[in-house]
């Protein structure tokens, strides 16, 4: 992407935000009321008034909220008043957790299953039928084996992680060109060898597109996962805050879940940029 371009989409990307806050505040200014032919004494003994505020959070309510969390990030209160820093970190560590072991498990059967037909042939009809179920569908089942709610959190990150992995490490092992294979085949070298140093580089992009793609679901499904279960982490931060009819720190907490949600799809952007290579 040239300098030229990269400065006008962010000129762009500045004016639509500036759009968009301009008509986020107009929707938020106070209206007035018209109280017809009613007593102004007696409207407000009732708690009327001429001038009614907006329900929904102001551009200034959400950056008093960004800074309020911001300011603080770590404090500890309670069991329940956590800082919002606090929160993050246990959702980033079920995310992580559930999503390594989902690696451990999906790559190497993904080779498996691109490099064997027969079992690519005997391992698809499960695949087909348990990759279709909603991760949120395996919480029930795990709470009442593990009886742990982090934990279950854990493992449905895990369910939810490993198909696209898995897939696409069987897609990418299974598209290496034949005649790199013919030419580790002519030399002779070893089944080991030739996955680690044949397979594995051919196939790398495939398989961190995978887990980019992985990454993306993990997170999307541990904020509900986390309303479900409650005690920690971002989702459970959302559900107890609406339920104080709090929607400034609901709305803080959304763009915040965007914004890590862009960190970890960048970060593995990067990563599938360094394994990329051009075929010649």
């Amino acid at each position: 992407m040239s300098q030229s371009l990269r400065l006008r989409a962010g000129i762009v990307s500045i004016l639509l935000l500036l759009a968009f806050v301009g008509a986020w505040w107009g929707a938020t200014l106070p209206t007035q009321v018209d109280l017809g032919d009613m007593d102004p004494e007696y409207a407000a003994m009732m708690g009327l008034d001429t001038v009614q505020e907006s329900d929904i959070p102001t551009p200034g309510d959400i950056g008093s909220a960004i800074w309020t969390h911001l300011s603080d990030p770590f404090y500890v209160s309670g069991s329940n008043d956590m800082g919002i820093g606090i929160q993050l970190a246990h959702s980033l560590w079920r995310v992580l957790a559930g999503f390594a072991l989902a690696a451990l498990v999906a790559v190497p059967l993904g080779f498996l299953i691109g490099m064997s037909p027969l079992m690519h042939k005997a391992l698809a009809p499960y695949i087909q039928i348990l990759k279709p179920i909603s991760p949120l569908a395996w919480m029930p089942l795990a709470l009442y084996i593990i009886q742990d709610a982090s934990i279950s959190s854990i493992f449905v990150i895990f369910i939810c992680s490993i198909w696209p992995m898995m897939v696409n490490t069987a897609y990418g092992v299974a598209s290496v060109r034949d005649d790199w294979l013919a030419v580790a085949k002519t030399l002779e070298v070893g089944p080991i060898k030739k996955a680690f140093q044949v397979i594995l580089p051919a196939a790398a992009p495939t398989i961190l597109t995978g887990m980019r793609i992985s990454m993306g679901i993990a997170w999307l499904v541990i904020v509900a996962a986390e309303m479900l279960v409650g005690g920690t982490g971002i989702g459970y931060f959302i559900w107890n805050e609406w339920n104080n009819l709090d929607l400034a720190n609901v709305i803080f907490a959304i763009l915040l879940i965007g914004v890590v949600g862009m960190i970890l799809d960048m970060i593995f952007g990067l990563l599938g940029k360094a394994v990329s290579y051009k075929e010649v």
